[in-house]
């Protein structure tokens, strides 16, 4: 090798490799020699000629094959990293090797892509880390790539981010349900989410919220992964219930409900009462509490002193409603018992409070309180993050408003699982992240 293209061979870091040639192209792929004193044209791009020079491995094993070739194959195109604004793309003839070990006669390994791939690995770490902050079309207009491109290069960086990480255990489970909203072409409105709620991240997505689709995901765990389950977390949906409860694999796993959809039943019963007192009171009650909704529902500790003197005056006006409102606010704390006896003691005052038959939306609230019982009471038991799942949904909201929609279900929960894995905040995290899974040092593929 000359100097220059020792250097090269020497930035490129891939090792077996060496540089044999340089030259510019046009965008026809006409060869292009520079001039003294002429500059460049700014759709040239660099090609730089790579060859082997140590054994060729199987791209399916990894084993040392030799230098005997089963089939020599035309010269390939591996698109790289722009190096100062220029294109850049590896050319190379590769070989179909005899692998001895796999016996099949794969193409070799190279250093700088996985096979089937037409970019490089660190080519695709870049385009995934750029579309993980901004919209896949923008990521194409920047690097003058189209947008199936790119989608398929940040999948592929990121299902081996996802390949060389070690995956968490699975412990505490999440299942919530996700609306899809109206603009979409699926003959379902629901898709229902499986999460890790000790990490957040999401590990199944199936269509509809049904008792199948929970139980489609219960059959691909192994009596192993049950037995590790130790508890649900899920709203009161009784569909996801009863998936639970008919699998015996999981009987010693307890379930609980999130206190968020707790809280909204309870929301639901002194909205109600709120429509009855002020808009169904006529014309000048309705202009009293018009406004008053988010104000009524809004915990009380989170209000203003202003909010506060509101809410004092909008409840004189009803005493149902104002002892709708002290439930409201007794069962958030009761939901926040340090144990399950505290728990208990809470929950059957407030049983007490709305077993009125006369009031329909606090007995309704009644009702599903008493229905529910196990499921809320093992909340002052184990005291899971349930919260992690509604932070989910916030997560999928945030890259379908970005992305404008997607279509690919397992796509989408790839890119989820890598934002929410929080892979930032550890050092070693930091260096997985920028290197998206890319092994360090790199394998030895010549």
């Amino acid at each position: 090798m000359s100097q220059r293209t020792a250097i090269l061979a020497e930035i490129l870091g891939f090792r077996g490799w060496k540089v044999t040639d340089i030259f510019y192209e046009d965008e026809h792929g006409q060869r292009f020699e520079p001039l003294a004193g002429y500059e460049l044209m700014a759709n040239m791009r660099l090609v730089l000629r790579a060859e082997r020079r140590w054994a060729a491995r199987c791209s399916g094993c990894g084993t040392i094959c030799g230098h005997a070739a089963h089939e020599k194959l035309p010269p390939r195109r591996w698109r790289d990293l722009p190096w100062a604004g220029r294109r850049v793309e590896l050319d190379a003839s590769l070989i179909r090797v005899k692998c001895k070990r796999c016996r099949s006669n794969p193409v070799e390994m190279v250093a700088w892509a996985e096979p089937y791939q037409r970019q490089t690995r660190r080519l695709q770490q870049h385009l995934a880390l750029e579309a993980a902050s901004m919209p896949v079309m923008h990521v194409a207009v920047m690097h003058g790539l189209g947008w199936q491109t790119v989608r398929q290069a940040e999948g592929a960086a990121l299902a081996r981010w996802d390949a060389t990480r070690q995956a968490p255990p699975l412990r505490q489970v999440g299942i919530d349900e996700k609306w899809l909203g109206r603009r979409h072409h699926l003959d379902h409105q629901f898709v229902t989410i499986v999460s890790n709620l000790e990490t957040g991240e999401p590990i199944w997505i199936g269509p509809h919220r049904k008792e199948e689709t929970v139980r489609a995901w219960l059959a691909t765990l192994s009596p192993e992964q049950k037995a590790a389950i130790q508890l649900f977390s899920m709203d009161m949906h009784l569909p996801f219930l009863n998936a639970i409860y008919s699998d015996k694999d999981l009987a010693h796993a307890a379930v609980v409900h999130d206190p968020f959809h707790i809280m909204k039943r309870a929301g639901e019963a002194l909205d109600e009462l709120r429509r009855e007192v002020f808009f169904r009171a006529g014309p000048d009650m309705r202009r009293v509490g018009r406004g008053a909704r988010w104000l009524i529902l809004r915990a009380w500790e989170r209000s203003t002193e202003e909010q506060q003197e509101k809410v004092k005056s909008l409840l004189a006006y009803n005493g149902t409603l104002a002892r709708a409102y002290q439930i409201k606010e007794e069962l958030r704390d009761v939901l926040h018992a340090p144990d399950r006896p505290s728990m208990e003691q809470g929950l059957k005052r407030i049983l007490r409070r709305t077993q009125a038959r006369d009031c329909k939306p606090l007995r309704a609230l009644h009702d599903s309180l008493r229905g529910h019982w196990p499921q809320i009471v093992a909340l002052g038991e184990h005291h899971p993050a349930t919260g992690r799942t509604e932070a989910l949904n916030n997560n999928w909201e945030t890259l379908v408003r970005r992305a404008r929609g997607y279509r690919d279900h397992a796509y989408l929960l790839l890119k989820l699982r890598f934002m929410t894995a929080n892979p930032i905040r550890t050092r070693d995290g930091v260096a997985r992240f920028l290197a998206l899974g890319l092994p360090a040092p790199m394998r030895q593929a010549a």
